[in-house]
């Protein structure tokens, strides 16, 4: 008769080989975090080392972004085709060649060129990740560890301005790249031996070079136009052209993708309401992340903080955007995934609408902060990604999770557009902004009643086997 029950030892070396699991995701996708977070700070020794403006200087957050978004449908395909192993190990060690690359970069365009290598492997990094936890852990558990996953990007915000901080004034700048190659060797090596190694039974079919090069051209006229760095660099009224680009060739994609056999973006997964529905919500994750941005401004204009300490403003809302994702991990089995999506939207329509009145103090400006912290890390905790894995069928897993990624950047992307030109169009002074955070509030308030949409309990209720690993 066969053995069904697995012994204690059996069970003992399970749990040893998910927690490398575990430690190996979280520190890769901290690591693509941690990074984001230490550019803000260095900026200064940048244009100090290379002899350039701010505006040039700014490329580099442009070309990281652009770069990863366009990365993230990429290795979130390939994963799907070839293995979550192989892609994550691969979108770790161009991060760590972009990183060295970073740092040995002897000119600027060189620098910018190292820093799209870079934002290529770090693309791939959390989608893949997210796929994984998937495919490995069962549906009680992954709750908990796509909470510590999505706390990372608070913790980065955390520690990253001390750390570049501290490593630019006694080492210099280069130092915040370097740092980069022994912890991405230590996870490469973890991660070989702990990956799940399994891919689909099925031969992978051609590659969709059609689809990936539509979807390339669209992203990047899409970045064009709504972050109008070309109008900026010339001096010329182009964004609508490109925004009018990026509609066509949308409407192509679509056209093409529905003739592929394994679609780079597969349009089923609209086509399924409650996937439907979390790629809207997530468009609205990243609203509130782009949201952030200007907060600094706001208790500078309005409460006079210095320039100095400004970012210490935003301490409270980093500090409970952490426990805010932990907590809803936790809570995550217990209450369900749609009930918190609208618990931390709801908190989200809350503190930005108390934002868009400064009027009211600086304590007010405080707990507004505190309610946004909670309400992002409560979004970001987990829910969204839960809902994804749950509804995708686990050949287009990687895909599904992939997109999460990218509506989350372009919702970034939007906001920051967005609040600028309002704030702008209005003079630039206090004003805009209360007007630019009243839209905001605006916007996660319509968010409320797509989470009301969500089912109340994600058809994997039941749990299911996982899936070998280091194999």
């Amino acid at each position: 008769m066969s053995q069904k029950t697995q012994t204690p030892s059996t069970l003992n070396a399970a749990d040893a080989v998910h927690r490398s699991l575990v430690q190996v995701l979280f520190v890769g996708v901290f690591m693509a975090a941690l990074d984001s977070a230490i550019v803000g700070p260095v900026l200064p020794a940048l244009r100090a080392a290379f002899d350039i403006d701010n505006r040039t200087v700014g490329l580099l957050s442009t070309v990281f972004s652009l770069s990863s978004m366009c990365s993230t449908a990429l290795m979130a395909y390939f994963s799907d085709r070839h293995g979550r192993r192989p892609v994550y190990l691969a979108s770790v060690a161009l991060f760590a060649i972009g990183s060295l690359c970073i740092a040995a970069a002897p000119s600027f365009d060189l620098l910018l060129i190292s820093r799209a290598i870079q934002g290529i492997g770090a693309g791939g990094i959390a989608p893949v990740a997210s796929a994984v936890i998937g495919d490995v852990f069962t549906a009680e558990r992954r709750g908990r560890i796509l909470g510590l996953i999505g706390a990372t990007h608070g913790m980065a915000f955390v520690l990253g301005p001390p750390l570049a901080t501290a490593l630019t004034s006694t080492l210099g700048w280069r130092w915040l790249f370097l740092v980069n190659i022994p912890v991405a060797l230590v996870v490469l090596w973890l991660g070989a031996r702990s990956l799940p190694g399994q891919r689909s039974d099925a031969a992978p079919g051609p590659i969709d070079t059609a689809g990936i090069s539509v979807t390339l051209l669209f992203l990047l006229c899409l970045v064009m136009g709504i972050s109008r760095l070309p109008d900026s660099a010339t001096g010329l009224l182009l964004w609508p052209w490109f925004l009018a680009a990026s509609g066509v060739l949308l409407a192509a994609l679509v056209v093409i993708e529905k003739r592929q056999a394994q679609p780079l973006i597969p349009i089923e997964l609209f086509e399924n309401r409650q996937l439907a529905f979390v790629y809207v919500l997530t468009l609205g994750v990243g609203l509130s992340m782009g949201g952030i941005v200007f907060l600094t401004t706001i208790a500078t204009l309005a409460y006079g903080v210095s320039i100095e300490y400004a970012g210490l403003a935003l301490l409270p809302l980093v500090l409970c955007s952490i426990v805010g994702s932990m907590a809803a991990g936790r809570l995550l089995n217990r209450l369900g995934a749609r009930n918190m999506v609208i618990f931390g939207f709801g908190l989200l329509t809350l503190g930005y609408l108390q934002s868009a009145v400064p009027q009211t103090g600086f304590t007010a400006f405080v707990l507004a902060s505190v309610l946004v912290g909670i309400g992002l890390g409560v979004v970001v905790s987990g829910a969204l990604r839960t809902i994804a894995i749950d509804e995708a069928p686990l050949a287009l897993r990687g895909s599904a999770q992939g997109l999460i990624n990218i509506f989350n950047a372009v919702g970034t992307l939007l906001a920051v557009t967005c609040i600028s030109a309002i704030a702008d169009f209005e003079g630039g002074g206090l004003t805009g902004f209360s007007h630019a955070y009243l839209a905001l509030g605006l916007s996660m308030l319509m968010m409320l009643p797509v989470a009301f949409g969500l089912k109340r309990k994600s058809k994997d209720s039941v749990t299911k086997p996982a899936a070998s690993v280091g194999t």
